[in-house]
């Protein structure tokens, strides 16, 4: 019950900051997320801080007034204290916290206090928080906010209603929470601002049940608490949900999270992320880039290798102000089967996710995991890039599997999807499934979408782990069969045709004959009948 109430004050606390943003005329408005994220991020750091220093410091802990006692420590005590505390919490001095600022909010130029806070806060703590861009600039952790209110007169007041919303609410006592209470609050806290903005990549939130089923298939029941020290990338990585879930499904402290995404926005979304799930050790790692163009992260001179890679990558978008620049001698081995040619028409239709895939093989270990979500064509496409690489997946034996989803899984696009399992330490059996009739269909904003059920999501879990074929649902396959039906990775093309056989005697099997050789007899009948009347009416119309 304790979970719930303050999931239900969480949400209020946003709720609450997107009213003010609302009121002061900002509801909607591109900078509207900027304001909500970072508040909800300043406010989750202070408490952070107040609850570690506690677990460190008895004196903290137990004094009636624990900002007080840290403010009232001479420097060097107190950074002796900080000292103490676990790598990833934040650095705040004591004129840093909030109620210093809820103290002062009455004093002129209140904003610029506000602002000069957050920018300190975020000088002192870059190399922690920073996200990197490809070039190397640093996006810091906070913006001066009071910036995006355009009358320079309501500043104060705006800042000064965002510290009284934030000073009665902690925390603190819910900071022993796991993976599913966070992952919960951040897709509340983001549901307004993470979606398809209209620019390079689309960002959409993929769909919980796909980001379960890709992290129970790579890191299966018999691995969880034996996979260590691995590295985890995502090439497109959006807000960074399928990332999490299978952070979670190795262990937060057994992995470091590595990524990239053209935007700006997905990164700073990332970042969050990471923070709510005790991922800040990997936040150096987020880059904000164009990972088919410019893929940043290496070892040397060569593209970085991984032990698991996730990916939801943009299926369709114009890529032809670059596409040329894809075309190099460098490129040969990491585009093997090709690059889209820029068609004369409808070039928002080239089909970017074909380079993310091969990027994606290009960059796994010699055993390394992948899943990655692909549009259902792609799966039996009979020509073209597409088949080049399923050719490859399989001539190399690194397929796992494809699970096909039901349609509108994702509420934000119509095309249907299938996840792509690649596994290069798999030599022998494929498993294809067919779950594209399970789940139920939902109302969600103006779409349809299809949702599965916990036990759904399991069955699929279960079946594709144990290597289970199920009539109807799921096959599983040898490459030689593969290459039999042309590399198509479709469960529906395995699936025996079943034909029921029901014993009759001769006398009825006469009897049956009989009734169909009269049926047809009768229907020629009325056919030649029909064709005379036809003929009559026609004659009659000529001599009118």
């Amino acid at each position: 019950m304790v979970v719930l109430d303050f999931k239900k004050s969480t949400t209020e606390l946003i709720d609450n900051l997107k009213n003010i943003c609302a009121a002061y005329g900002l509801g909607n408005d591109g900078n509207e997320f900027k304001i909500i994220t970072q508040v909800f991020l300043y406010k989750f750091l202070c408490d952070k801080l107040a609850y570690e220093l506690k677990k460190a410091d008895p004196a903290t802990a137990n004094a009636a007034n624990w900002e007080q006692h840290i403010a009232s420590l001479d420097l060097d005590d107190y950074e002796m204290l900080t000292m103490l505390l676990p790598e990833g919490t934040a650095y705040l001095r004591p004129e840093h916290l909030i109620s210093n600022l809820f103290a002062r909010q009455n004093e002129a130029n209140f904003a610029k206090l506000f602002d000069d806070t957050l920018r300190e806060i975020a000088i002192v703590n870059s190399d922690i928080f920073s996200v990197k861009t490809g070039g190397g600039a640093q996006v810091r952790l906070f913006d001066a906010l009071s910036q995006f209110i355009a009358d320079p007169a309501e500043r104060d007041n705006f800042c000064k209603v965002i510290i009284n919303k934030l000073v009665n609410f902690s925390f603190e006592h819910i900071f022993t929470q796991g993976f599913d209470f966070f992952a919960d609050i951040f897709e509340y806290l983001i549901k307004d601002y993470n979606k398809d903005s209209g620019g390079k990549y689309a960002e959409y939130y993929t769909p919980h049940a796909v980001a379960k089923i890709m992290a129970a298939i790579l890191v299966p029941t018999d691995l969880r608490g034996k996979v260590m020290n691995v590295k985890c990338y995502d090439p497109s990585a959006g807000s960074g949900t399928l990332l999490m879930n299978l952070a979670h499904a190795i262990g937060e402290n057994r992995c470091s999270i590595y990524s990239q995404d053209i935007s700006q926005k997905s990164s700073g979304l990332l970042r969050l992320n990471l923070i709510l799930n005790n991922l800040v050790h990997s936040i150096p790692n987020i880059i904000q880039g164009n990972t088919v163009l410019s893929p940043y992260h290496k070892d040397g001179a060569e593209l970085a290798k991984f032990d698991y890679i996730v990916s939801n990558p943009p299926f369709k978008m114009d890529f032809s102000d670059f596409r040329d620049d894809l075309d190099t001698k460098e490129n040969k081995a990491r585009f093997f089967a090709g690059i889209p040619n820029v068609p004369n028409k409808a070039k928002d239709k080239m089909a970017i996710y074909l380079l993310f895939i091969q990027h994606i093989m290009y960059s796994l270990k010699d055993k390394g995991r992948a899943a990655i979500v692909v549009p259902t064509g792609f799966i039996t496409a009979q020509s073209g890039i597409d088949k080049s690489i399923r050719e490859r997946l399989v001539e190399q034996k690194m397929l796992a599997g494809v699970v096909s989803m039901p349609s509108n899984i994702f509420a934000t696009t119509g095309t249907n999807v299938s996840i792509l399992f690649i596994d290069k330490g798999n030599q022998d059996k494929v498993v294809l499934i067919d779950a594209s009739n399970l789940g139920e269909t939902i109302k969600d904003g103006k779409n349809q979408k299809t949702v599965l059920t916990p036990t759904e999501e399991q069955h699929i879990i279960d079946t594709f782990n144990a290597k289970t074929a199920v009539d109807d649902f799921s096959v599983v396959v040898s490459y030689e069969q593969i290459k039999a039906k042309n590399y198509s990775f479709s469960a529906g093309q395995y699936f025996d045709v079943k034909i029921e056989y029901t014993d009759i005697t001769a006398d009825e099997f006469a009897a049956k004959m009989k009734g169909f050789t009269d049926n047809l007899d009768t229907l020629f009948a009325e056919s030649r009948q029909l064709e005379a009347e036809i003929k009559t009416q026609l004659a009659s119309l000529r001599y009118e």
